[in-house]
Formats: C-alpha cells, structure tokens, sequence
C-alpha cells in the first residue's frame, strides 16, 4: 500500500504583477524523502519553497501538508486556509535560510527556544532539554551561551539548524543553506544535513552542491523558468538528462 505524501504541491503559481515567478510547480514528498531543487539563479527555487511554507503567499495551485489542504483552487476562486492553520503549519515545517536570521541579541541556546516557547506554546523546561539536545546533535553544545556574532558562518547555520529541529519538524525546509558560508566552512553544514537524512528525518534542500545533492536525494527536481522541467533520482538527472537546459546545466556546474 502506497504511503500517502506528507506534502503535495499541484499547479502551484506565483507572480509579482506582470513577473511570473512560478507556473503551475507539481510536487511530492513522501515521510523519509530527502529532496534537492537544482537549477539556475533565479529560475524560481527559493520563491517555490516560500510558498509552500506560506512565508510567500502563492497566486494559485494547491498545497497539501501533512493531510490538511494549505490552499486550493474550486469553482469559487482560490482559496487559502485560516491563518492559524498556516501558523501550524510553517511551526511543522521550518525553513533554514542562507543568511541564518538569528536574533542577534539572543544566545545560541535562547534562539533555539524562541519558537517552541511562543509559537508552540511548550513549557520552557521542555523547551530547554530540547534546545540542549538539538545543541548537541549539531555539535554545538559547548556554544549555547555565545552570541551569533561569537559564532562561525558554519556555526550561525547549525545554531539555524538545531533550531528547526527543537520544533518537532515533520519537514524541514533548506534555503540553499551553505551558499554564504566561507568555503571550509561548508562541510560541517553538509555533515550536519547528512546526519539528518540518515536519521530519516524528510528534507527539501536548495542548493548548489552538485556533488552532496547526488550523494544524498532521493529525488532531484530541475527548477527552471518557474516550472520543474525534469525530476528523478540523482542517476537519471545527471546520468541521462532529458533536455537541453538540464545538460547545459549540468554542463556548466560540473566545470
């Protein structure tokens, strides 16, 4: 029996006035997928994940998360769930941006404790055991009483990390989450992700580690001009692409 998807993403558009950004995105994941959207600058990644997570609100298509209906489209018009729902939602499925967004005046420890506690609404103790337990499963249980800016590019994105994680998540969602980092600052970041995946945990990453996203998908989603041109697993996406713009692609990255 086929497990139902815990996200499916139908028709999904988005535009800023006469701008399309997004034209009608289909996208599943299932419990256990590890996720990568590839793609050139600007062909729609980012703003994909931020509608489905509603920090970006899409023009139209459908969203299911986890079986509740985020928005859709009937004969009425588009429609998008209540605001609280939306609110449940995103706590489910946090985002890891590129630039952190750490609260600055905040130690590592209290970042991690802001959204469980005023979000979640879960007794600061649980909060606290939970923060320390993320803390330590990135490494950084040493660090829990630094400041963001005490803190490595690599370790600003951890602290990011355990953050995500100390919500429960049943999806966390990665905005190309080493692209500002220093170059040796990558591979804690990407250990970091890698031990997510094996723990089974179900991730959508953006990113432009070619190489990570072959080790690691399960699936692999070419987003280009605000629709995914070409999905399958990491063998058929760079072993035998379809069209022209993903070998071109490819081409340009591996060099």
């Amino acid at each position: 029996m086929t497990k139902e998807p815990i996200l499916q993403v139908s028709g999904l558009a988005k535009s800023y006035g006469a701008q399309t950004v997004l034209s009608g995105v289909d996208l599943t994941v299932h419990q256990g997928d590890v996720t990568f959207l590839i793609g050139p600058s600007g062909g729609g990644k980012s703003t994909l994940l931020r509608c489905i997570n509603f920090l970006t609100r899409p023009n139209n298509g459908a969203i299911q998360f986890d079986g509740q209906q985020l928005c859709h489209r009937d004969a009425s018009g588009f429609a998008v769930a209540p605001e609280r729902v939306l609110r449940r939602a995103r706590s489910e499925m946090p985002m890891v941006f590129q630039h952190f967004n750490l609260f600055a005046h905040r130690t590592a420890l209290e970042n991690v404790i802001e959204a469980p506690i005023h979000v979640q609404r879960r007794p600061r103790k649980e909060a606290m055991d939970a923060a320390l337990e993320t803390l330590a499963l990135v490494g950084l249980a040493e660090k829990r009483d630094h400041y963001p800016d005490q803190l490595s590019g690599g370790q600003k994105q951890r602290v990011a990390i355990a953050r995500a994680l100390a919500m429960n998540p049943k999806l966390i969602l990665f905005d190309e989450p080493t692209s500002a980092l220093d170059p040796e600052l990558v591979s804690g970041v990407l250990d970091t992700i890698r031990s997510l995946a094996d723990r089974g945990m179900t991730l959508i990453v953006v990113s432009h580690e070619m190489s990570f996203a072959k080790k690691l998908a399960n699936t692999i989603h070419f987003v280009c001009d605000g629709i995914v041109m070409e999905s399958g697993a990491p063998s058929e996406i760079f072993g035998n692409p379809k069209s022209e713009r993903l070998t071109n692609f490819i081409r340009t990255v591996s060099h």
